[in-house]
């Protein structure tokens, strides 16, 4: 089995030329090491991109390159996440299949990638939020008492009157997806967390705090209803922007195992799968799962945290991830591509190549040090390109 390692020093000038890159394009030779001046955050976040906020997602601009370079007519991504592949290929007017175990990644996934009226979806969205502002002035029960421990914990008394006056409304549209993420989001931002700490909070902030982002003492969340106005807003504005660029390109997404799931023909695989013991991705969003009521499938996803980094996590990892590129290289047609792109700190994906007899076009590693946030600092990712 061939192998070329690739390693993409920083040069002066990274590439950002996307949409030059074509069939014919050697990925080998681009520099992919983008600081925050080459590629800025409001550039990563592009339109719907920033819908919801998402742990462990790869940026757009990296994606559009491979699908420029293997994309011919389907992509398949079987930890589709929060959609980025899906964006992208919708972009491009690639047709794509999505699959995730989290039905919370799926439904941002969907929403993200909706096709829709946007004069009748502003006009819902608007109606929503203020019908959510009438149910608060009206007093009525909201039945708060229905709160599970988690929500009680998390929010003060206003914020949660003022979630749940939001939720009321959703049934009532046929918008109610794109409701459901306004909500999450606003949620996520309303909890009793520090305003530093929005990604791993531990414990609720009750009283006054110093706050290392804002550099100054805070008070804990206390209410969401600003959230919501801001994020509905927002959304409008997102789907809009995403809008006017989207093709007519078909998307689907379904909530299900990838080791199991009956993928579609595809002639490109392009996906950022988790990375052994960092993330528990139901966990991330339990403030969703909490207020929406959606199904726990925890319990079935791949190398979370919670199973840590240790040699048993790491065999089943891989055992797992076998089974999954194991389903997906039945329907990769001849010749297709599958392009993983993973921190792959134990060097566990040579292995998995070799035991489904994958031909390796190309390993390439970038580094990526331009991420901000508690997280922040550099590390370097590998990406596979393995052929069929």
């Amino acid at each position: 089995m061939f192998e070329l390692k690739e390693v993409l020093t920083e040069s002066d000038q990274a590439f950002i030329d996307f949409s030059a890159v074509n069939h014919e394009t050697d990925i080998r030779r681009l520099n992919l090491n983008w600081r925050e001046s080459d590629l800025p955050e409001r550039e990563r976040t592009k339109h719907v991109h920033r819908l919801h906020p998402y742990l462990g997602k790869y940026i757009p601009q990296l994606v559009e390159i491979f699908l420029r370079k293997y994309g011919r007519e389907r992509v398949v991504d079987p930890f589709c996440g929060s959609g980025t592949t899906l964006v992208e290929a919708s972009v491009l007017g690639l047709d794509c299949f999505g699959v995730d175990i989290s039905e919370f990644n799926c439904l941002l996934s969907q929403v993200k990638t909706g096709q829709y009226d946007l004069g009748s979806l502003e006009a819902a969205l608007t109606e929503a939020y203020q019908g959510a502002e009438a149910l608060l002035e009206s007093n009525a029960d909201l039945k708060l008492n229905w709160a599970s421990e988690y929500l009680t914990t998390w929010y003060s008394a206003r914020s949660l009157k003022e979630l749940f006056a939001y939720r009321e409304q959703i049934n009532r549209s046929e918008y109610a997806s794109v409701m459901k993420i306004i909500l999450s989001r606003a949620a996520r931002s309303a909890r009793l967390a520090a305003h530093y700490d929005l990604d791993f909070p531990e414990a609720p902030v009750t009283e006054p705090y110093y706050c290392r982002k804002h550099k100054r003492i805070c008070k804990p969340t206390e209410q969401a209803l600003s959230f919501l106005k801001k994020y509905t807003l927002d959304t409008i504005q997102r789907i809009k922007a995403y809008s006017s660029i989207r093709k007519n390109s078909t998307v689907v997404v379904t909530c299900g195992d990838a080791r199991q799931i009956k993928f579609p023909e595809c002639d490109l695989v392009m996906t950022s799968p988790p990375y052994v013991g960092l993330i528990d991705y139901h966990e991330q969003h339990r403030y969703a799962y909490e207020l929406l009521g959606l199904p726990d499938r925890s319990g079935q996803e791949i190398g979370p945290a919670s199973r840590g980094k240790g040699k048993a996590a790491r065999q089943s990892y891989v055992e797992d991830m076998t089974a999954v590129f194991d389903n997906l290289y039945q329907k990769v047609v001849r010749g297709g591509t599958i392009v993983v792109v993973v921190h792959d700190r134990y060097e566990l994906y040579p292995g998995i190549g070799r035991r489904l007899g994958l031909k390796t076009e190309a390993v390439l590693v970038r580094q990526v040090n331009r991420r901000t946030g508690r997280r922040a600092g550099d590390f370097y990712e590998k990406i596979y390109v393995w052929k069929k």
